[in-house]
């Protein structure tokens, strides 16, 4: 095997496959080599480290024509044709020494809290989050006078690994630590699990990345996050590759 593919077999270097075909294969959705989350689960799509243009096809035939692809961490070429629709440099963060501990105020989050945890991913932005995303792990959040105004979560799982991911704290409440308490608490029921936080966020967010640093992450890889739209007109049995 060339120093490539043996640099891609980390499991953080492709998450969405790791998480796919370990933790999370109870969700996948599969054609070929390439798997999904359902929909209203998660957007992201895994593709093999290396694909062809087999998997390129089996791809859109699993997104459908016009449809748009999510890649995580995908730093290939898209295929001919293909419109890349977005494309976001990231930053990839492992935990280095976080002073993880649970939070007395913070509460499980579960299906019932799905709309007043969408509500306030609407108002923060802090990545993508549908409506059954909190079956993907542990929720936390904190309230004051019943209503969530902060949230943390675990989203890709790789094997070992797991992703802490919609960090988000209401507007009028921030300045106050609960984003960091929420990290700290998440990641705890993380390593109690015998597992290892990680997290990503763009590489643009440099006060994020000063927070997470601060707490005890550091810096392990640089990433990309993009969506393509398949074509809308593909021949029946149309192999779709790069080229």
């Amino acid at each position: 095997m060339n120093d490539a593919r043996n640099a891609a077999a980390h499991p953080l270097d492709n998450p969405a496959l790791g998480s796919l075909t370990g933790p999370h294969a109870h969700f996948a959705e599969r054609r070929g080599r390439v798997l999904r989350y359902p929909v209203e689960v998660s957007p992201w799509l895994a593709l093999p480290d290396v694909p062809d243009a087999d998997d390129w096809a089996d791809l859109a035939a699993l997104v459908g024509p016009g449809g748009e692809a999510p890649l995580a961490g995908f730093n290939g070429a898209t295929p001919e044709g293909w419109e890349l629709t977005f494309s976001i440099d990231g930053v990839q963060l492992v935990d280095a020494g976080l002073a993880a501990a649970p939070d007395a105020e913070a509460v499980r989050l579960g299906s019932a809290d799905v709309p007043e945890m969408l509500d306030l991913v609407e108002r923060t932005r802090p990545g993508p989050f549908l409506a059954r995303t909190v079956e993907l792990g542990t929720y936390l959040g904190i309230r004051r006078g019943g209503a969530l105004i902060a949230m943390a979560g675990e989203r890709l799982h790789p094997p070992g690994w797991t992703e802490i991911s919609a960090v988000c704290t209401d507007p009028d409440f921030r300045g106050q630590g609960l984003a960091s308490r929420l990290i700290l608490a998440v990641a705890h029921g993380i390593r109690e699990r015998g597992e290892t936080p990680f997290l990503h966020t763009a590489a643009e967010n440099t006060g994020a990345i000063r927070l997470y640093e601060s707490l005890g992450f550091e810096l392990r890889r640089t990433t990309r996050f993009l969506a393509a739209r398949v074509p809308e007109h593909l021949a029946d049995g149309q192999a779709v590759g790069a080229r």
